[in-house]
């Protein structure tokens, strides 16, 4: 089962079933990489609706609430600019990146899919035909076609600049995720261990008061007792700003240096193809979410 599921879904991330129709792929994947049939005239929990909300809520606003570009616009109407991490530059082609106008650390993102990001802490140190090697993959990729993640379908490609966020005391940036439904955080992760090499990621959750759930989704959970955050207050009104109308999207934060910033929306978390353990906490986000008409 392991090797079926790998290779069907490794071949539509590469293009081979374009052909399929939307349910027919979902519905294969969600088999193979949950063990159980899809129910869409039916849904109930988390994972299960967002396979509804692929293919039944596609508006059109959802693409530029995706490109990591064009939601600038968005996230300044709802919450103002100083959340906003500065862009430096935006180029169509790797091969326009101005190398020697950007500073000493830098990231390079991709606005089109979900984890094109390239760290530079030192550009001494980096092989930028490497980078321009690797980016070019990048951008001919429709993130789409991988988990049918509607909003990414008609992205424009392209490649931004951010500076490189760090903390006073070298101490590790968290990303502070929160699920939201209409405009309502219920539930969130913190992400740690995300830049330190071989070392993987870990999640731990936690609901609106700050209380840790017994939850693993995708991750082990980390060791470390975290103290409320001081912006925690300020992080659940941004949250629920930027996902007001929307049935169900997570909305990605940042502290940095007691300042919060807006990383990104993500309205599939994990494409909702990873199991939640215990699995009925799969049920309980699912009873937040109320399926548009």
């Amino acid at each position: 089962m392991g090797y079926k599921r790998s290779l069907f879904v490794s071949l539509g991330h590469r293009g081979f079933f374009n052909w399929m129709s939307d349910k027919t792929y979902l519905k294969i994947s969600y088999r193979l990489l949950m063990g159980n049939k899809l129910n869409l005239d039916n849904p109930v929990t988390f994972n299960e609706k967002l396979q509804w909300l692929k293919l039944y809520d596609r508006k059109k606003e959802y693409t530029s609430l995706v490109d990591k570009y064009e939601v600038y616009d968005y996230v300044k109407k709802r919450i103002g600019e100083e959340h906003l991490i500065p862009i430096i530059g935006v180029w169509e082609r790797p091969e326009l990146i101005e190398w020697e106008k950007l500073p000493k650390s830098f990231v390079l993102k991709c606005t089109h899919d979900s984890g094109g990001v390239i760290l530079i802490k030192n550009k001494n140190d980096i092989k930028e035909r490497q980078i321009v090697k690797k980016l070019k993959k990048k951008l001919k990729i429709n993130y789409f076609y991988g988990d049918r993640e509607w909003p990414y379908k008609n992205i424009k490609p392209r490649i931004i600049a951010q500076p490189y966020l760090s903390n006073e005391n070298d101490a590790d940036i968290n990303d502070y995720k929160f699920f939201c439904f209409d405009g309502t955080p219920k539930y969130m992760f913190i992400a740690k261990d995300r830049q330190l090499g071989p070392k993987e990621t870990k999640f731990n959750f936690y609901d609106m008061d700050f209380n840790k759930l017994d939850i693993k989704n995708g991750h082990d959970n980390f060791e470390d007792v975290l103290s409320v955050p001081k912006t925690w207050e300020e992080m659940k009104k941004i949250a629920a700003a930027l996902s007001k109308g929307i049935p169900q999207v997570r909305v990605d934060l940042y502290e940095v240096n007691g300042k919060v910033f807006f990383g990104e929306m993500t309205f599939f978390h994990w494409s909702g193809m990873v199991p939640f353990i215990p699995k009925s906490w799969d049920k309980i986000f699912g009873d937040e979410i109320i399926l548009p008409k």
